[in-house]
């Protein structure tokens, strides 16, 4: 029976030859991935080189390779081969190869003309995915600039069309129909109470026991997989098999759960949303969709990525359906409302929106590319995960701060390997083999992490896995390595040229540790390295409901072997402290290593410099505002913070507390002279402080616009009290405003004051935004009631148009 995509087959051939990019929208089951590369080789006498096929996940790199190999009755490494982190298959006649995301990436970065390559097909580019991202914005910049003779086969299964077709309104799209039979969706509302994986594998039970077949399950991540397939396993009939289905397990138990089920077997594939589309799972006709996701999102504040479950798509819940109905009709039992589903998101954020771009800034300067609005990109990447990716590269020495790649960023670049890893890497290289040999096995240890067990890295250096070996044999290739056997006592120091930000030293309750950039983190108490006093963290996740982060991989270390060798790493701080017990300053000499303190001695002395630098430093650490704010300094402040707000066409200072936080050396350091302590700290004049924010112009235009005080009728000049939330105030005697038509305004016209208008006992009357309709209304009632309570003063039947007083009857007429 004929494929769904061989229908569009000429078509596309035709656009592949006219036009340097083409979209392919097709269905998962419609052929695109394990069959149209086949007929692109047959057919396109006009392709003359290799074709390059990115799969975005390793799983289906390989499984697409496989079938492709199978239906040429041929093993995998001829014709169809297939390239990925740890592992190749391919030879000199391979023509078509199959390459997971990094592997492009290095490709191109290597030879940005890509000699003897014709077409690069991006396949589940529905999936937007970090890489597939990077790649696309190369490839046109490649097509753009090197090669108008390559060729671009966009592939996806939901693409949100509009939006590529918007950014590629020159490429062609061609659809092709999905081959799939009907799939009745219900909608099963698990019940309130109850643990989450008890419910659905009691929902699994009753649907696996009324219909035949085989069933998919999708689970959020590895954790819920392990705890349902504990509460099915003997529970079930005993015709039924389950099988796992994630990244990190065995090729073995991967092929398990994709392969038909023995004759006269059913199935239960438990699998993560690997299973959405990438990969044929034969044999199901069932789907229960738990509704969830599990994803990675960096905060570029903490630069730590905090994993967290959430809802998954519209788009993802049509693809779970679908599954079902591949090989024939089937039923997809969502485990939520409809209405829940109805509330979701039309389509999942692209990763690009919520990854950490230190990588990919790497790859972008080795391509020659300081500004990132030279490419273009589907979604542009965060101004605020960018800048944090920068300060990153800057620790690691990679760039300067004109962000320039130095010497050691090229050669961390050469790496091919996160940021990190490439400049434990680099270091390592200059130590010596032994070292170096530690630090591949570190890398691949921390690329692909153990599941469970061991915190201690050391020890897992001492108990490699397979996997690490041959991915540390690889990247020694890479680096041109003699083989070496790892040393144990070069871990910290390895560990400290990657990851120097994330020492840490024991603080307070067991398990808890305070990192060198300032943030919390905790190990498990039962762990054996909660006993140490310091430790470097190689891996973290921010947990979602904790402030500290979690340690998953860490090593001991001994702060002062560290110092002794990395001298670089220690900065000599001198800080004041208000000592509580003897109510007086005290002076310290700190040798820290970022936050945390690693030696101490008083400091009998301090020059004004230190002081100084002391000073700020307790205004750093106790916030802005425990400086004494008084009334004309807060003033002060408020009008800048208001002139941003009305009138944004200047160019004003920020002044929020971050902000000056930033700047005191500007802005407070000069008001310090002669300063000894903390009471003569709360004695400074800030107004005058914060005037240095403002250059004479900025200062001119505040006046006049926003001024502190305002000249009423009679020429008193009464204050203007500003507000950060509510309009501004003008407190007057109403005698002084007669003759003021209209109410005052500031700020070019567009802000008018709330005058609130006082008795001559200073009391308030009447409070308006709106002068000119309270003299025609509400003055006459207070008009009597004031001739009563002061027959001295002027109460006029005109006011708008009476001559404005200070005085009582008596005075004026003296």
């Amino acid at each position: 029976m004929s494929l769904p995509v061989s229908e569009v087959l000429q078509p596309l051939l035709d656009a592949l030859q006219h036009s340097p990019c083409v979209l392919l929208q097709a269905p998962p089951g419609a052929g695109k991935s394990t069959w149209l590369p086949l007929k692109l080789l047959e057919q396109s006498s006009w392709l003359s080189g290799r074709i390059i096929m990115l799969e975005p996940r390793r799983l289906a790199a390989r499984s697409v390779a496989q079938r492709l190999a199978q239906q040429l009755n041929q093993p995998v490494g001829e014709s169809i081969g297939y390239r990925m982190r740890s592992e190749s298959l391919s030879g000199p006649e391979t023509r078509l190869e199959v390459v997971t995301e990094g592997v492009l990436i290095r490709m191109l970065q290597q030879d940005p003309m890509l000699e003897g390559v014709s077409l690069v097909i991006l396949d589940e580019f529905h999936e937007r995915n970090l890489q597939a991202d990077l790649a696309l914005s190369l490839l046109l910049d490649v097509q753009n600039g090197l090669r108008d003779d390559l060729k671009l086969l966009i592939m996806s299964a939901t693409l949100d069309n509009q939006r590529l077709q918007q950014f590629l309104p020159d490429a062609p799209v061609i659809s092709a129909q999905g081959r799939s039979f009907p799939v009745e969706r219900h909608y099963l509302s698990l019940p309130v109470s109850g643990y989450f994986e008890d419910k659905v594998a009691q929902a699994v039970r009753q649907i696996v026991n009324q219909h035949p077949g085989s069933m998919l399950l999708f689970l959020p991540g590895v954790a819920e997989i392990r705890r349902v397939y504990d509460l099915l396993s003997g529970s079930l009939a005993d015709d039924i098999d389950l099988c796992p289905l994630y990244g990190a397990l065995s090729l073995a138990e991967q092929q398990k759960a994709i392969s038909p089920s023995p004759s006269g077997r059913r199935k239960i594939v438990l699998a993560t949303n690997i299973a959405e589309t990438s990969l044929t799972i034969d044999g199901i006709n069932l789907v229960v969709d738990s509704g969830l996701e599990r994803v990675a999102r960096f905060d570029p504040r903490t630069g730590l990525t905090r994993l967290i479950t959430q809802r998954i798509s519209k788009a993802s819940m049509t693809q779970r359906a679908g599954r079902a109905g591949r090989l024939s009709a089937g039923a997809c039992w969502h485990l939520f409302s409809r209405e829940q589903g109805e509330r979701a998101a039309e389509q999942g954020e692209a990763e690009i929106m919520q990854s950490d771009l230190s990588g990919l800034t790497m790859e972008l300067l080795q391509w020659g590319c300081r500004d990132i609005q030279q490419m273009r990109w589907l979604d542009a990447p965060p101004a605020t995960s960018l800048a944090a990716a920068r300060r990153l590269l800057i620790l690691l020495n990679a760039i300067d701060e004109q962000g320039n790649m130095t010497q050691t960023g090229r050669q961390m670049a050469e790496t091919g390997c996160e940021p990190r890893l490439a400049a434990m890497l680099v270091y390592a290289t200059k130590q010596g083999p032994e070292s170096l040999a530690t630090a591949l096995l570190l890398t691949a240890i921390i690329e692909e992490p153990p599941r469970n067990g061991h915190k201690d890295i050391s020890y897992w250096l001492m108990h490699p896995q397979g996997a690490w070996t041959k991915r540390a044999r690889q990247l020694g290739q890479r680096l041109k390595c003699r083989n070496s056997t790892p040393d144990g006592d070069e871990v910290p120091f390895l560990l400290a040229t990657g990851f120097a930000d994330r020492i840490a030293q024991k603080r307070g309750e067991e398990g808890r540790y305070l990192l060198a950039n300032g943030m919390g983190a905790q190990i498990d108490t039962d762990d054996g390295l909660c006993r140490s006093e310091w430790l470097i963290a190689a891996s973290l996740l921010q947990g979602a409901n904790s402030p500290d982060a979690r340690m998953l991989l860490a090593a001991k270390i001994e702060p002062e072997a560290l110092a002794q060798r990395m001298p670089g790493l220690v900065t000599q701080q001198s800080a004041i402290e208000w000592d509580e017990e003897r109510g007086t300053l005290r002076a310290w000499q700190r040798q820290q290593i970022g936050r945390l303190v690693l030696k101490a001695k008083p400091l009998n002395k301090p020059s004004e410099e230190q002081l100084q630098a002391a000073l700020l430093e307790w205004v750093r650490t106790q916030g802005i505002p425990a400086l004494a704010w008084d009334e004309e300094a807060e003033q002060l402040r408020t009008r800048i913070q208001r002139a941003q707000e009305w009138l944004p066409q200047y160019d004003w200072p920020s002044v929020d507390d971050s902000e000056l936080l930033e700047t005191l050396e500007f802005w407070l350091l000069p008001s310090l002279k002669g300063v000894r302590d903390i009471k003569g700290l709360k004695q400074i004049n800030l107004s005058e402080a914060l005037q240095r924010k403002l250059d004479w112009q900025q200062r001119q235009r505040l006046d006049s616009e926003l001024p502190v005080s305002y000249c009423v009728p009679t020429g008193s000049r009464l204050p203007i009290r500003y507000d950060s939330e509510r309009p501004p105030v003008l407190a007057v005697r109403l005698q002084e405003m007669f003759g003021e038509k209209q109410t005052p305004v500031i700020a070019d016209g567009r802000i008018s004051l709330v005058v609130e208008l006082l008795s001559p006992a200073h009391r308030p009357l009447q409070i308006t935004q709106d002068l000119a309709a309270f003299w025609q209304g509400a003055y006459k009632e207070v008009q009597k009631e004031m001739k009563g309570r002061y027959p001295k003063h002027v109460w006029p039947d005109d006011p708008a148009n009476a001559q404005p007083t200070r005085k009582t009857k008596r005075f004026h007429h003296g």
